[in-house]
C-alpha cells in the first residue's frame, strides 16, 4: 500500500466517521445484557447467528441461568437445547459452560479485562474479546469485524480482504484508535438501514460522495 494511498484513506476515514457519528449518535451493541458475563454469553451465541435471534433466546436463558456458577453447573445437553435456535448449539453450549468454569477456577468469577486473558477462555476468540472489552469497559484493543463491518469496509474501499482478521488489520491502519469501538456499531446500523447487501440505497446514502462503490 503506497503511502499516499494510505494517507488518502485515513483522511476519508475520518470524514466518514464524522458523518456516521452525526447520523448514528449513541450507537452501541444490539445484544441485550445486564452483566459483563451475560454479554460474553450473548456474543458467543451470536457467532453465525443474528443479534435479533440471540435477543430472543437470551431473556429466558438468563432467567434460568442467573449466575456464572449456574452456567458452570449446567447440564450440557439441557443447555444445548436452551440455545438450539442460535445454531451450532452443541459447541456453543460447551464454550459457555467451560468458559464459566474457567472464570470461576482461574479468575475468581470475574471476567478479565485483557485481550490475552480473555482469548485463553474456551470459546472466546479475538472478536468476542474485543466485543467484551469495548462494550463493557471502553477498552479499544481491536475492531470487531462481523458480516456487516466486513462488507461495508470493502464497499467503502478500506480493504479488499474477506478474511475478518485481515479486514481488521487494514481498518486499524486507517481508523483512529479512539473510533475503533464505535466504528463497528455504526457500520452495523448503516448496513441495516441504508447499505444492505442486496440493494444498497446509494441515492439516499449520506456517505455516497465518500464511497467508491456509490452508484
Amino acid at each position: 500500500m503506497a503511502r499516499e494511498k494510505l494517507d488518502d484513506k485515513i483522511k476519508r476515514g475520518k470524514a466518514i466517521i464524522r458523518l456516521l457519528r452525526k447520523h448514528y449518535p449513541g450507537a452501541r451493541t444490539s445484544l441485550s445484557h445486564e452483566t459483563v458475563h451475560q454479554l460474553m454469553v450473548a456474543t458467543i451465541l451470536s457467532a453465525q447467528c443474528t443479534d435479533e435471534r440471540v435477543n430472543m433466546v437470551t431473556p429466558p436463558l438468563f432467567a434460568k441461568y442467573r449466575s456464572i456458577e449456574s452456567f458452570a453447573d449446567a447440564d450440557l445437553d439441557e443447555l444445548a437445547r436452551d440455545i438450539f435456535t442460535t445454531g451450532f448449539h452443541n459447541s456453543k453450549a460447551k464454550s459457555i459452560r467451560n468458559s464459566a468454569r474457567a472464570l470461576l477456577e482461574q479468575h475468581g468469577g470475574e471476567v478479565p479485562r485483557t485481550l490475552d486473558e480473555l482469548t485463553k477462555l474456551p470459546g472466546v476468540g479475538r472478536k468476542t474479546a474485543s466485543v467484551i472489552l469495548g462494550n463493557a469497559w471502553g477498552i479499544a484493543e481491536g475492531i470487531v469485524v462481523d458480516t456487516h463491518v466486513g462488507r461495508l469496509s470493502r464497499r467503502l474501499g478500506f480493504t479488499t480482504e474477506k478474511n475478518p482478521i485481515k479486514v481488521e488489520q487494514d481498518l486499524m491502519k486507517i481508523i483512529p484508535r479512539k473510533d475503533w469501538i464505535d466504528l463497528s456499531h455504526m457500520l452495523i446500523l448503516h448496513g441495516r438501514s441504508l447499505c444492505p447487501a442486496r440493494r444498497p440505497d446509494c441515492a439516499s446514502c449520506f456517505l455516497s460522495k465518500l464511497c467508491p462503490s456509490s452508484r
